[in-house]
């Protein structure tokens, strides 16, 4: 009975464990910039929580994203102007598209 009773207090230590340490699965967020040479970087913002990304041959990620609505702010070269995605929403886990964004000049 003892021994039943430890095994079983082991068991739940361990399911604890895995629980409790599960690492942090956030969400992403990419997209494609038209032209490809047109940015450099961009940005996500939510709240207080700021990213950034460099775009490479027109494409960015934002990986481990948390959860929430984001403002992703593509910074333009000249002579085309910053392009602002507003309302972008993350979820834990999931991929968020952009899709293609075309730079105005």
């Amino acid at each position: 009975m003892k021994r039943a009773k430890l095994s079983l207090f082991a068991l739940a230590a361990v399911a604890f464990g895995a629980f409790a340490f599960k690492g942090f699965e956030g969400g992403s967020i990419s997209g494609k910039v038209v032209p490809a040479d047109g940015a450099t970087e961009a940005w996500a913002v939510s709240g207080t929580d700021t990213l950034k990304t460099a775009i490479a041959e027109g494409a960015f990620s934002f990986t481990d994203a948390k959860a929430g609505t984001y403002t992703v702010i593509v910074d333009a070269k000249e002579p085309f102007q910053d392009a602002t995605i507003t309302d972008v929403k993350v979820e834990d886990g999931k991929a968020t598209d952009l899709g293609e964004i075309k730079l105005a000049q």
